[in-house]
């Protein structure tokens, strides 16, 4: 981690957030959205990259984690006010336009972010994350329906929170460490998660943006295309999100890119980390995909 990070706080759409600021203050900024469960920290391998490419690095807390506000209830966790937060978020920049970068449930802001408020989202980067509209329909059907048992648990009150809090938060270390390679993640970054995990409302914050999401998905409606230059990087071995989703997804933007990290998973970002950075850092300049691709990093690309 490097020291010259900075931790500040943000007020934006009535709440506190913390955000982790890196590189030239000047520089296009590159906002980082992370997802369940973890904070800020989901982007570290990311972090230093774009801002030594000269990036203006905005990493939030989403409500709900690590350090930023937590409104009690669910109605304060719909997706259409974490959208909300995100659009405030990058007004506070000062800049017209960011580049928006997400995984997991920070991908399934991304993509509404851009759908819903093209004007301020200039490219758009998506790690193992489907488009909201291709994830509603296929969490309730074929694979994908038994892949997304979590979800329909994490909306029983109570219950989930007790459980996952049992003999120091191990069910989500488990949530982190069985779905990733050995090593993906340090003791001293679970120490960290812990910690995040244990302040107060947190992980019931946590669940609610599951519990929000359930209980309006009839009413979502989520087909808009995305208008920017937008690349999908999805870490193949996903044991929660399958590949079968991605396709769909890059079919719904109209400047898309896929590709594929045949050898990871669901935590690409950390089993990968370089190699995301690398991809993310050409998708940035405008490569080829085929050119100077890595032999040991083989790339299934897809152009919508």
């Amino acid at each position: 981690m490097s020291d010259a990070y900075e931790h500040v706080f943000v007020e934006a759409n009535g709440i506190r957030f913390h955000v982790v600021q890196a590189g030239p203050p000047d520089g296009p900024v590159a906002m980082l959205l992370h997802g369940f469960p973890e904070f800020w920290r989901g982007w570290a391998s990311q972090i230093d990259a774009l801002a030594a490419a000269g990036y203006r690095v905005w990493v939030p807390d989403q409500r709900g984690y690590g350090e930023s506000d937590k409104p009690q209830g669910v109605d304060a966790y719909a997706l259409e006010t974490l959208a909300d937060d995100i659009c405030a978020l990058i007004r506070n920049t000062g800049r017209d336009t960011v580049t928006l970068l997400g995984h997991d449930w920070g991908g399934v802001v991304s993509w509404r972010v851009a759908a819903r408020n093209p004007e301020l989202v200039e490219r758009l980067v998506i790690v193992n994350s489907p488009h909201l509209a291709v994830m509603l329909r296929h969490m309730s059907v074929g694979r994908q329906r038994l892949r997304s048992w979590y979800m329909h648990f994490f909306r029983i009150p109570r219950l989930p929170e007790r459980l996952l809090r049992r003999h120091d938060f191990r069910g989500l270390v488990r949530v982190l460490r069985s779905g990733s390679r050995p090593g993906a993640f340090s003791d001293e970054e679970i120490a960290q998660y812990r910690e995040a995990w244990s302040r107060p409302g947190a992980l019931t914050a946590m669940l609610d943006w599951y519990r929000a999401l359930m209980r309006d998905r009839s009413r979502i409606h989520a087909d808009t295309r995305i208008p920017m230059p937008t690349l999908l990087l999805w870490g193949v071995q996903d044991e929660a999100l399958g590949i079968e989703m991605a396709q769909p997804s890059i079919a719904l933007c109209d400047r898309g890119e896929l590709q594929r990290i045949e050898g990871a998973g669901h935590w690409v970002l950390h089993e990968e980390g370089a190699d995301v950075s690398w991809r993310i850092l050409g998708f940035l300049r405008g490569d080829a995909v085929a050119v100077a691709e890595p032999a040991a990093r083989p790339v299934a690309a897809v152009r919508a």
